[in-house]
């Protein structure tokens, strides 16, 4: 709607363009459509590295102008330079347009190169400047809600899992249920998601005069999302640990049988600490977050003072540390949130 709002407009004004701009009106919408982006800064960053890459598209054209009239090897000239010249750094979305422009100047401004530039690049102008002002005036967007929520899936993904290999642990093995034992990846795009989520909400309120109706800790959601990326990565370590060692044939590390119940225990219950962060209130996460790690702790003491009666080595050490992990991450969160 916006990008429509904006083509409109810009066609509306192109004719009342100084001089012979006015005689090239088609060239306003096209630049209002260019400068149309999800957020507010990137419309500005994309509108003005076009007008670069026209400015120096331009130029080119203008100097094999010069030498004489269109010709296949002039075309090729043009063609060849501008592709390099698109290879410039910082020109970002600018660079499609260097031998877009040189190649229109040469072939398309004919006998008048100078009348054809000046309003290519003065309706370019003017259609690129509507776009950033409807973009900036017209509900700029602001993608916190998107941000939040997948910061909340992440975190409760990540305890199911948790939760769901606890339950593993507790059936008869192998277990009935695998689809834990598959999630690993998922688990990893998920992050990599919320990543690009939290990304685009930053970018959303740069140059958005929205954000100060909505203000959001912005840099909340980046320390949450580091965390959660640590997170991912200790949830996937145990995944792979226990899939080895309930699956794998090479793998000569094993669960003590009587170890399960309580690894069990242990899991379910840092799997509840990051599920009581969405669904609990402080008091109540503290609570669990004490009990997970008296859980975590105790488990470890009973490990260093028994002997397990088995003749493989023990994976329940690194479960357990990835667990401890994990709830150091939490414990250090809300160390630096005050709580």
């Amino acid at each position: 709607m916006k990008a429509a709002l904006a083509a409109g407009i810009a066609f509306f004004i192109a004719p009342y363009m100084p001089g012979s701009a006015a005689d090239y009106p088609y060239y306003a919408p096209l630049g209002a459509l260019v400068a149309m982006y999800e957020n507010v800064s990137g419309s500005m960053r994309q509108g003005v590295q076009t007008l670069v890459g026209l400015a120096i598209g331009i130029g080119l054209a203008f100097m094999l102008v010069s030498i004489g009239d269109p010709s296949p090897v002039t075309v090729a000239i043009v063609m060849g330079l501008g592709v390099i010249l698109a290879g410039l750094p910082r020109i970002g979305s600018g660079s499609d347009w260097i031998p877009t422009a040189a190649l229109l100047v040469l072939l398309v401004g004919g006998n008048n190169p100078d009348s054809f530039s000046f309003g290519y690049l003065v309706q370019m102008g003017a259609g690129v400047t509507v776009g950033i002002l409807v973009n900036l005036l017209v509900f700029p967007p602001l993608h916190f809600k998107a941000a939040a929520l997948s910061i909340a899936e992440l975190r409760l993904a990540l305890s199911q899992q948790l939760t769901d290999m606890a339950k593993a642990l507790q059936e008869n093995w192998p277990p009935e249920h695998e689809d834990w034992s598959r999630r690993s990846d998922s688990l990893a795009a998920s992050a990599r998601s919320v990543r690009l989520a939290v990304e685009k909400a930053d970018a959303s309120r740069r140059a958005n005069p929205r954000r100060r109706l909505h203000p959001r800790d912005v840099e909340q959601d980046y320390r949450n999302l580091r965390d959660l990326e640590r997170i991912t990565f200790h949830v996937q370590d145990v995944t792979q640990v226990l899939s080895d060692v309930i699956w794998a044939d090479d793998t000569p590390f094993v669960v003590p049988d009587e170890y399960a119940a309580p690894l069990a225990e242990a899991m379910t219950a840092v799997g509840n600490v990051l599920r009581s962060i969405e669904e609990e209130g402080k008091e109540r996460q503290l609570e669990l977050v004490e009990a997970a790690d008296a859980g975590v702790r105790e488990l470890t003491a009973r490990i260093g003072a028994e002997e397990a009666a088995t003749d493989a080595p023990s994976a329940v050490e690194s479960i357990l540390l990835s667990l401890h992990r994990m709830l150091r991450v939490v414990k250090n969160a809300k160390t630096k949130d005050g709580e």
